[in-house]
């Protein structure tokens, strides 16, 4: 069984009152949430085990999708009494995940058309992955990914204090990834934990963590100008 666990614990606070009465993956695009778009994608790809992590204004989404039978797929919801981050969220449901081989982690205001099954594929072929994430170029941004010739990613900075000035490539972070299981192991039992700041730098050290370039359509709903662009898109 291929799953997928969603993370869509988050506030959406830079999306101003567009937030106000609904969580971030619940914002309407053409007639439906912006979470259904990923839910109806992995399904058609075969990910049929779905974890959604939850906190703020849980009820909004569960009423939504159920259990997930009318979308084809199998939800089971993670409540937070407080965000814990998105590695957090996943060791949370370590007792689910333990038994999957590789499993995804997206986040739930992410909208992409990206071939999952081959970003496994990818990731299982790369035998000293734990990590293997989906990147994307771009000129300016305030994040730092450079990978090898065999795409292991030997320097990830994310969100630098000061500037980085030596950067020899433009690839960044996507938030979309795939874990060996391995990787439970990684993260600590309690508190707050990010993949980005607190886990991949260490495996950046390890040599287990691998960047695969975006090859389709993705768009990050981080801001109400994302919002209003996105809704203009041709979705299906």
């Amino acid at each position: 069984m291929n799953t997928a666990m969603i993370l869509c614990a988050g506030f959406g606070t830079r999306m101003e009152g567009l937030t106000k009465d609904l969580p971030k993956p619940m914002l309407p695009i053409d007639g439906k949430p912006l979470l259904a778009y990923t839910i109806e994608h992995l399904s058609k790809l075969g990910f049929n085990n779905i974890i959604i992590n939850l906190h703020y204004m849980p009820k909004k989404i569960t009423d939504y999708f159920g259990d997930g039978k009318k979308f084809g797929v199998n939800i089971r919801y993670s409540y937070e009494d407080k965000p814990f981050g998105t590695a957090g969220a996943v060791k949370k449901v370590e007792a689910i995940l333990k038994n999957e081989q590789n499993f995804l982690v997206l986040y739930g205001d992410i909208i992409c058309k990206e071939n999952y099954c081959e970003l496994m594929n990818f990731h299982r072929s790369k035998k000293d992955a734990v990590a293997t994430i989906v990147l994307h170029e771009r000129d300016r941004s305030n994040s730092v990914v450079e990978m090898d010739n065999d795409n292991k990613i030997y320097r990830f900075v994310e969100r630098p204090t000061i500037p980085v000035i030596d950067k020899k490539q433009n690839w960044v972070n996507s938030g979309l990834y795939c874990f060996k299981t391995e990787i439970l192991k990684h993260i600590p039992e309690k508190g707050f934990c990010d993949f980005p700041k607190d886990i991949f730098p260490g495996l950046v050290l390890s040599g287990s963590l691998y960047g695969y370039p975006l090859t389709s359509y993705r768009c990050a709903v981080d801001s109400p100008e994302r919002y209003r662009s996105i809704k203009k898109e041709d979705l299906k």
